[in-house]
């Protein structure tokens, strides 16, 4: 099972929270499709080079909280927090004029001491580096010693499209030590991206391994 299903899915609740943190019984829809534009937002916002690993939703009585995870809190924040203050003022207009209300944002940051342990900012990376016609091969490999020498039990990141330009689609996959995908307390990361090139789209996923979750910290998100 644990090969077959997302295992940032399949450890909710387990040993990770949900990236949305609010109930509505009434407003479900409204809410998870304000949510789906919050995010679309801020990736249209910002390019992949901002280093964003984890957008977060904490709905209040009140207002709207976004967490955002990045390795380069300095470029979200821009100068004077002008690029934080036009993107909340844009989510705001948006949200108030599909909402026909009013509604308030907060944005908070939050900074990735280790961005070569986050799956998204690792696939960012290689995703990247495809786009400037770097040897995928090449990309992959030392993304996966980054990784390693970061402090990672395992790395998986596997390739798939034209890769090289060849004509036919195939998938290259490189594996460094342990990633045990059915173990629950394991710490997996995982990430899919897609690297838009001029031979077509290639997807990028990565797993990363980052070793086990303390006991206390599984029976405190299970409870």
């Amino acid at each position: 099972m644990g090969q077959k299903v997302n295992p940032i899915a399949m450890r909710t609740l387990l040993t990770r929270a949900w990236r949305s943190r609010w109930f509505s019984s009434r407003n479900y829809t409204r809410n998870l499709l304000q949510d789906l534009e919050i995010r679309r937002f801020i990736r249209d916002h910002f390019s992949t080079n901002a280093g964003i690993a984890l957008v977060e939703i904490e709905r209040g009585p009140a207002d709207i909280t976004v967490i955002l995870s990045t390795s380069k809190p300095g470029l979200l924040i821009g100068r004077s927090g002008q690029e934080i203050t036009a993107l909340k003022a844009k989510i705001e207009a948006h949200l108030s004029r599909s909402a026909g209300e009013k509604v308030k944002c907060k944005i908070n940051i939050l900074e990735i001491k280790k961005p070569d342990l986050h799956a998204t900012l690792v696939a960012q990376n290689i995703s990247n580096q495809l786009k400037k016609r770097i040897a995928y091969k090449r990309a992959m490999r030392l993304s996966s010693e980054k990784v390693m020498s970061a402090g990672a039990k395992g790395v998986r990141i596997r390739l798939s499209g034209r890769l090289g330009g060849v004509e036919i689609a195939r998938s290259q996959t490189v594996t460094i030590g342990s990633l045990p995908l059915s173990n629950f307390r394991a710490d997996i990361d995982f990430a899919v991206e897609h690297s838009r090139t001029t031979y077509g789209v290639i997807g990028v996923k990565v797993w990363i391994n980052r070793g086990q979750y303390a006991q206390e910290a599984t029976n405190a998100h299970a409870a």
